[in-house]
């Protein structure tokens, strides 16, 4: 029994198997000296990638850092992932957690003074 969450997931296995696969064509390219079968792996190979990020962002990845216990299944999605993950470069990346960071900033600036209404939060820049 693991003391740890190792960050198995459905986004992360499925990376591996594509990467893998890719890796497999590539090295079927070389042993059969074929430059379209060593080009094709590696496409696939960074296709991995890309598969790995949008199942990551659509919520079956894992944020930075442990998870708890309830959450160490394969089967369990990521609530957060819509909102963006602090400190993630996959959610950074895509425009996440932006917004929300900003609006933690701007709620931390304002201070209630008392007998006055609580000022209304600037609107938020436009995403980059």
């Amino acid at each position: 029994m693991s003391l740890y969450d190792e960050g198995h997931t459905i986004a992360g296995w499925t990376g591996v198997a594509v990467a893998t696969t890719g890796c497999a064509v590539a090295g079927c390219g070389v042993c059969a000296p074929s430059a379209a079968g060593v080009a094709g792996g590696l496409v696939v190979v960074a296709g991995s990638v890309l598969v790995t990020w949008a199942l990551h962002l659509t919520g079956w990845g894992k944020p930075p850092g442990v998870r708890p216990r309830a959450q160490w299944s394969l089967r369990s999605r990521d609530t957060q992932a819509r909102d963006g993950h602090p400190g993630c470069v996959g959610c950074r990346l895509a425009g996440r957690g932006r917004r929300s960071a900003e609006r933690e900033r701007r709620g931390a600036e304002r201070v209630a003074v008392p007998g006055k209404a609580a000022a209304e939060p600037a609107p938020l820049p436009a995403a980059e």
